[in-house]
This record gives C-alpha cells, sequence and structure tokens, in this order.
C-alpha cells in the first residue's frame, strides 16, 4: 500500500469527513484547535465558510493550513477539504 494517498482517495474519504463550520466571526485559536484534533482523529476534515465571509475565504485557508501544518486537497465553492497524515 502507497504511503501516499491520491487527490481522488482523499476526496472519496471527505465524503464522510468532520465539516467545520467557520460563520461571520471567522477563525480564532479554538477553531484552529479543533480543526488540529480532528485532523488527528481522522486526518481529514471539511471547512466550510459561510456566504458572507467568502471573499475572506483564501484568507483564512491559507492561515487554517499554516497554523495546522496541513494541506489543501480541493476547494469546491466555499468548501475547503484539509488533510494532514497521522
Amino acid at each position: 500500500m502507497s504511503l501516499t494517498l491520491s487527490k481522488r482517495e482523499l476526496m472519496n474519504r471527505s465524503l464522510t469527513a468532520m465539516t467545520i463550520n467557520i460563520g461571520k466571526a471567522g477563525i480564532n485559536d479554538n477553531v484552529i484547535e479543533e480543526i488540529k484534533r480532528q485532523l488527528k482523529n481522522q486526518e481529514i476534515v471539511k471547512v466550510k465558510f459561510s456566504r458572507n465571509i467568502s471573499s475572506k475565504k483564501d484568507e483564512f485557508i491559507d492561515e487554517i493550513v499554516i497554523k495546522t501544518k496541513s494541506k489543501l486537497v480541493d476547494i469546491r465553492g466555499n468548501v475547503a477539504v484539509i488533510y494532514k497524515k497521522k
């Protein structure tokens, strides 16, 4: 078995992944810590952004990826899929 998962495998696994909703308050340390916990448990997390903050979505995604040391797998609309190998 390969040590790295293909994008297709990651997207298939994301179908059952935990979804974290980001509202108008944006992200803070508590949100980052929750994403870290979910990545530790499941390796894949979907982050859904409300429509009223979609203009800041890219900034938030960059911050999440950096602070959680994860990788961005895909962005579809207002949903980002991030991955971190256990």
